[in-house]
């Protein structure tokens, strides 16, 4: 540089506008598209940017809500209107916005943008909107996630060749246009289907690797789904999915859990072990788990001796289980017959070689759940915590008693602590 030069300070205005591009996708679509005003060389920076990220913040918060959806509406359609090339991510996310003409413009728009990722999460009041049939001509999605919204795909849909993540909270969508969504996306790895009233599911995904399930199912069947390692599921019990005669020979354990060799992770909350307990004891399971390494089962009843086996069966076929976690359910009576259950059905030969923590939450101290627990002290020789948490209405006198026959429990590993943990 000469003496005279005077030194060029905007250094940023003169990046290539590739990375002009990544400096603006870090910042909320609101700030990258005031950076028009900073000169004229700025103007239409922002306007080539491929991920457009919408929500409330992109506009000012005065007025009622009627004239803030109105700015937000406005917003989003004039940045569409001046944007150029490519759409690869479209999400609107806000609570303000409700069903709109404009949202079908939007979709269509960037439906002939060759659009990736698409995240629509309306408010909840209002009526929902219906997501017009040209998304499902956007062939190159990667990735759907709709929430509160009716979903009705054309008769002539085929299918998403390229769609990898599909997530799906409460959308009102037939039960058979769900499962031919689900079976006509062949690379799908990700589903999540949330609050869903009483459907019966069978998911064909031969690629699938992650599932999250949420809702009231009657009956679910993982019929083709060999690569799922990562399982959590959530049931809202109906009288339908209760017991009956219909069902005493239809094993739900097998029907949702027999097909899946590689599962890593399972998490099951509320009626899960309930559900999977319905129909004819499997026996000796026809698969193992040998990649089962972290297992969550919450609200198991330790009364019911159908339950107490789907833990059983579960746990003696992941020979490499390294953490399990169970919570009992609130406290109902302290009589458990058949305690020579434990002899009969606690397999001698079973040992958990890699089992090194145990969570045992809302305990209350009933026999069952106490044999348990020996049971598992008993058979786990690396193990390292045992952590124990009582159930709230547990009074301190029961607790102590449960300490006290915590500490008679034989235990195969000499490292095995026992932690009791107050509220």
């Amino acid at each position: 540089m000469h003496m005279g030069d005077k030194p060029d300070l905007d250094l940023i205005s003169n990046l290539p506008q590739s990375i002009i591009e990544s400096i603006l996708t870090y910042l909320p679509i609101g700030d990258a598209v005031r950076t028009s005003c900073l000169s004229r060389k700025w103007r239409y920076k922002w306007t080539t940017l491929t991920h457009l990220v919408f929500d409330e913040k992109c506009v000012a918060q005065t007025g009622d809500q009627v004239a803030v959806e109105k700015s937000l509406v406005n917003f989003i359609t004039r940045a569409l209107f001046l944007h150029q090339g490519p759409i690869h991510k479209f999400q609107v996310c806000t609570s303000i916005l409700q069903s709109c003409p404009d949202i079908d413009q939007w979709i269509l728009f960037i439906s002939r943008n060759g659009i990736k990722e698409v995240v629509l999460e309306l408010g909840e009041d209002g009526e929902w909107f219906r997501v017009p049939w040209c998304l499902f001509h956007c062939e190159r999605l990667t990735r759907l996630d709709l929430f509160r919204c009716e979903l009705d795909p054309p008769p002539c849909f085929k299918g998403f060749p390229c769609l990898k993540s599909l997530n799906l909270h409460q959308v009102l969508v037939a039960p058979e246009a769900i499962e031919s969504l689900i079976s006509s996306c062949p690379l799908l790895e990700t589903l999540s289907l949330s609050y869903f009233d009483s459907l019966a599911l069978n998911i064909c995904a031969p690629n699938l690797k992650h599932l999250c399930l949420e809702g009231e199912f009657k009956d679910i069947s993982l019929e083709n789904t060999p690569l799922l390692v990562d399982l959590s599921v959530a049931l809202y019990m109906t009288d339908e999915n209760g017991e009956n005669p219909e069902h005493s020979s239809n094993c739900k354990f097998i029907k949702f859990l027999g097909g899946i060799p590689r599962l890593e992770r399972l998490v099951g909350h509320i009626y899960f072990t309930k559900y999977l307990s319905i129909g004819k004891d499997p026996g000796v399971l026809p698969i193992t788990y040998n990649h089962l390494k972290i297992i969550e089962l919450y609200q198991v009843s330790f009364e019911d001796m159908k339950e107490i086996l789907v833990v059983l069966r579960l746990i003696t076929n992941s020979p490499n289980l390294k953490e399990l976690q169970l919570s009992g359910s609130s406290l109902t009576s302290m009589e458990s017959p058949d305690l020579d259950f434990w002899e009969k059905e606690g397999p001698s030969d079973c040992t958990f070689h890699k089992l090194k923590v145990v969570k045992m939450t809302d305990i209350s101290g009933l026999p069952h759940e106490m044999e348990f627990i020996k049971f598992l002290l008993r058979k786990s020789p690396v193990l390292e915590v045992m952590s124990i948490m009582p159930c709230v209405f547990v009074t301190m006198e029961a607790r102590l008693i449960i300490v006290t026959e915590l500490l008679s429990f034989t235990r195969a590993s000499p490292k095995a602590g026992i932690v009791f943990i107050q509220d």
